[in-house]
């Protein structure tokens, strides 16, 4: 054991050698343009919730407030009810995540992306053309139940589906898709934002994201390991050809073989109520990895980030036109540090990606609370000079970058990859639960605590990066070119979770 016992040799796990085809290329693709719903709402609330003209409307209080003369920059857009309404997705979000396990497992990792599909686009067409906050609100609650179903099949599905060598870089594809939608939603913003009805036209336009994966989810089958699960074991085997290519015939049969193995095993288990079965002492290390690191995810401070980012510039100094731009800047770097994770992550692995990350999103988080300190202050009446504003939108530049190689695509990546199949859809829907409530209660407090903390509150996500980057360093097991139904490897072979589990591949 390399570093302390901390890396781990499991490399001879699976003598599976599946090849990339056009088949598994489409697949995932199409299974990863789930995240552009997500990214798209991620990056539009941000920007609609800048624009006067819906400010008018919906928050008139927000505007009074920042007409005052002697305002706090830290608190002139700190209201409960604007936090409510990009909060609301991630109530239902959550909600939706824990009904997706048993949508998944009774009817497919395919049937739930499409039908979230379905349920965003019609929360979309309710906020564009919503006429009061009752309007709004609903909108944004259908949005939530779309994205809490893809965001629970797509992982899933994409882990299962790709080569287990490549199988870092394909997930990361709906992370790329996440950071795509958020791009284009700024670019729309910054397009919209001089029109009276701009806000109804950024929020209207996320039915075609939603439009655009559904369709694609009707033109490509379910999953091998879905399909046997069900018991559909001749749809599974023209699944896995099709997706290996019928010249690996070998492999697909001994991958097959694999794969109603471990079915067999989650067939069995459909009796078993999950809590029951996640509470075993043997599955201690999935619970905890699955709990912690969505919650570190949003302890980055990331999502709220984008999602107040245009605020935020605003806050230190930009007028609404330039805000949105830096906004969109901000987005196509983290999009640039995803396509970059994406061709060295099944070369370096999990761990050092999530290391370097976490390092360097720490001194960037330290280097603007700094300096909003010694321009802005405590008090927050401090004028910041353009110089100094230009110089917060490049750490957060970087911030972005350090995020979109690591904690970003990772955060998915990793829960998706580490429960054997009589859990898995239930395990990613509990960790897709744990990712909405820490997005949920994080957007809800991020506009009061920049208003209480100061620049204070860039130290406070400062601290949880450094925690969370320890326990990435002690206790996270490297994961790369494992075949999912072989991953039990790296927890028996790990310093401490060996403790916990049994040498059993169920």
């Amino acid at each position: 054991m390399a570093g302390g016992g901390l890396a781990l040799d499991v490399s001879s796990a699976g003598n599976i050698d599946a090849k990339i085809t056009a088949a598994v290329v489409m697949s995932c693709i199409v299974a990863a343009s789930c995240g552009l719903i997500f990214g798209y709402d991620i990056g539009i609330s941000g920007g609609v919730t800048t624009m006067k003209p819906f400010l008018e409307k919906f928050f008139p209080s927000v505007l009074k407030k920042a007409s005052e003369a002697k305002t706090n920059v830290y608190c002139v857009y700190d209201s409960q009810l604007l936090t409510a309404f990009t909060s609301s997705l991630y109530v239902a979000g959550l909600v939706a995540s824990l009904v997706a396990s048993r949508l998944t497992a009774a009817y497919g990792r395919r049937t739930t992306m499409i039908l979230g599909g379905f349920t965003f686009l019609f929360g979309a067409l309710i906020n564009g053309l919503a006429a009061n906050i009752a309007m709004l609100i609903s909108g944004r609650i259908l949005l939530g139940f779309g994205v809490g179903f893809t965001n629970q099949a797509a992982p899933v599905y994409l882990s299962e589906v790709a080569p287990p060598r490549w199988r870092g870089a394909f997930n990361i594809g709906f992370s790329c898709f996440i950071s795509m939608g958020v791009v284009a939603a700024n670019l729309i913003n910054y397009g919209t934002d001089s029109h009276r009805n701009g806000w109804r036209i950024s929020l209207g336009l996320a039915a075609v994201p939603a439009a655009i994966m559904t369709v694609g989810c009707l033109f490509i089958s379910d999953t091998p390991s879905s399909l046997l699960a069900r018991g559909k074991h001749d749809e599974a085997h023209t699944s896995l050809l099709k997706l290996r290519g019928v010249e690996n015939i070998a492999d697909v049969e001994t991958e097959l073989a694999e794969l109603v193995r471990s079915s067999q095993l989650a067939i069995e288990a459909r009796a078993e109520l999950f809590m029951k079965t996640i509470l075993q002492r043997r599955y201690r290390p999935h619970l905890v990895v699955a709990v912690v690191i969505p919650c570190f995810q949003q302890l980055t401070g990331i999502t709220v980030n984008a999602f107040y980012a245009p605020v935020l510039f605003r806050s230190v100094g930009f007028g609404s036109g330039p805000a949105l731009i830096a906004t969109f800047i901000l987005g196509l770097v983290n999009l640039g540090s995803l396509l970059l994770s994406t061709m060295v992550i099944d070369r370096f692995g999990r761990r050092f990606l999530f290391i370097a990350g976490g390092i360097l999103m720490l001194l960037c988080q330290i280097a603007v609370a700094v300096l909003l300190a010694v321009t802005v202050g405590a008090t927050g009446d401090g004028e910041m000079k353009k110089g100094y504003a230009v110089t917060v939108v490049v750490l957060l530049c970087i911030y972005a970058a350090g995020f979109g190689w690591s904690w970003g695509p990772l955060s998915w990546l990793v829960p998706s990859e580490i429960f054997p199949l009589k859990i898995r859809p239930a395990g990613q829907s509990l960790s897709v639960a744990v990712n909405f409530a820490a997005t949920f209660a994080l957007s809800q407090t991020f506009l009061a605590t920049l208003c209480d903390f100061k620049y204070g509150a860039f130290l406070f996500y400062g601290g949880w990066i450094f925690t969370m980057t320890i326990f990435v360093i002690m206790f996270l097991p490297e994961t790369k070119g494992i075949p999912v139904d072989s991953m039990y490897q790296v927890w028996e072979k790990h310093w401490y979770w060996q403790r916990f589990t049994k040498p059993t591949s169920t």
